[in-house]
């Protein structure tokens, strides 16, 4: 079989035909470059208005690198030709079928790049290749911008919204998940954590789409909560168990530390070194050091000792099936939270009273929806960010996690390798 047939079988072009193949030096590489040709009485298309003209004249030769085979680079060579359009009453160059504008990648090879950069870094993908940084981000931009532009956001019934550190500093980026089962993808990245650029997000939905939103996950950051407030008044607001139990984690860790400094003050012995953990993990995930250390300590009158009774108590919050009941345990506990003189618990019951409403949709959405996933995808964005080492512009690193997690249609192709 010769060359030429193989690629008239898996990538044919109308109008078009391979004339030859052969071995040849391109960037002082041996390459395999096969030729292109125009079929006789074809016409070339406006690559501005996409009609057919007339040819006006022809460039000199390009190369188009393709997927390479057994090993070698793979060039398209090819004449291009102007097209005298009187339509755009100009001359404009043709548009080809295997390429996109002035890039010198075929579309073939740009959509093999993006696939591989799903599963090997963007570094990794350039070495194997034997390619640049540029080309394969170019690549997935290509994909990624094909993929945003041909998505939909029908029939989405829960999101998430939660926000992650991005570059040094106080830099945050606002993400926005599907959460629905079978579907969980990501749905918009911002720049900041403030009201307008949540406001971003539902400036892409149409007021159908907004409409079939009936339950919204997030944390307790007020410009998230005021956006919600405004445009999803309908849908279900569920504050997870995750932020909360994280609050009062945040608070007996205060109370152990400030417990540690006035132990050491006074000239106690340090019993509550290297005691964090103890206090903070679960008591199944507790190793033999730490289960014997915590058996201990909360023979001691400690405040530590308080505290951490009373996170364990709240636990029990999360194991009732019923609002009503949910919510007289919750104000039983607050009210012994409050007789504990613990500042830092005081201040936890004060913000828990402040969204107990919103607290209590956890329970009539029946633990369906939560942010445990918004986590769980949050987990992935940072495993995208370290794979590629950090990324130096937003731009970039926002096509990656689309590129990752969007889950977004791919430009058809017969290049089924990977």
């Amino acid at each position: 079989m010769r060359v030429t047939t193989l690629f008239n079988w898996m990538e044919k072009f109308k109008s078009f035909v391979y004339t030859d193949a052969k071995i040849d030096e391109v960037n002082g590489t041996p390459s395999l470059v096969v030729d292109i040709k125009p079929r006789k009485n074809s016409k070339p298309i406006c690559s501005q208005c996409h009609r057919p003209g007339s040819v006006y004249d022809h460039q000199k030769p390009r190369h188009f690198e393709h997927v390479p085979l057994y090993g070698l680079h793979v060039f398209f060579n090819y004449s291009m030709r102007r097209v005298n359009c009187r339509h755009c009453q100009s001359i404009k160059v043709e548009k080809v079928p295997w390429a996109d504008g002035k890039c010198h990648l075929t579309t073939t090879y740009r959509i093999v790049l993006a696939r591989w950069a799903k599963r090997l870094s963007w570094k990794e993908v350039a070495t194997v290749f034997e390619s640049s940084w540029k080309k394969v981000y170019d690549s997935v931009r290509y994909v990624v911008k094909y993929g945003m532009e041909n998505r939909t956001f029908n029939d989405i019934k829960a999101i998430g919204i939660d926000e992650i550190q991005f570059g040094k500093g106080h830099q945050y980026l606002t993400l926005v998940y599907q959460l629905d089962e079978g579907c969980r993808r990501l749905l918009y990245v911002g720049k900041e954590r403030t009201a307008k650029t949540l406001l971003g997000f539902f400036k892409q939905l149409s007021p159908e789409d907004i409409k079939g939103i009936e339950y919204v996950c997030s944390d307790m950051w007020k410009p998230y909560l005021k956006v919600i407030k405004k445009k999803l008044p309908h849908a279900l607001h569920i504050l997870d168990r995750f932020h909360i139990v994280a609050l009062l984690n945040k608070a007996l860790d205060q109370v152990r530390r400030e417990e540690v400094k006035r132990l050491k003050a006074e000239g106690y012995d340090p019993i509550l070194k290297n005691a964090r953990w103890v206090f903070l993990k679960r008591l199944r995930n507790l190793g033999p050091k730490e289960v014997l250390k915590l058996g201990d300590l909360v023979k001691r009158n400690l405040r530590t000792v308080r505290a951490y009774f009373l996170k364990e108590e709240f636990q029990a919050f999360w194991t009732y099936t019923s609002p009503y009941w949910a919510e007289w345990y919750l104000n039983k506990w607050c009210t012994r939270a409050m007789r504990s003189r613990l500042d830092p618990i005081k201040k936890f019951v004060g913000t828990v009273r402040r969204h107990q409403p919103i607290m209590m949709n956890w329970f009539k959405a029946k633990g369906a929806y939560s942010s445990g996933a918004v986590e769980g995808l949050n987990r992935k964005v940072n495993l995208e960010t370290r794979k590629a080492y950090g990324f130096r512009t937003y731009e970039a690193l926002e096509v990656a996690l689309f590129h990752k997690l969007g889950k977004l249609p791919e430009p058809n192709t017969n290049h089924r390798f990977c």
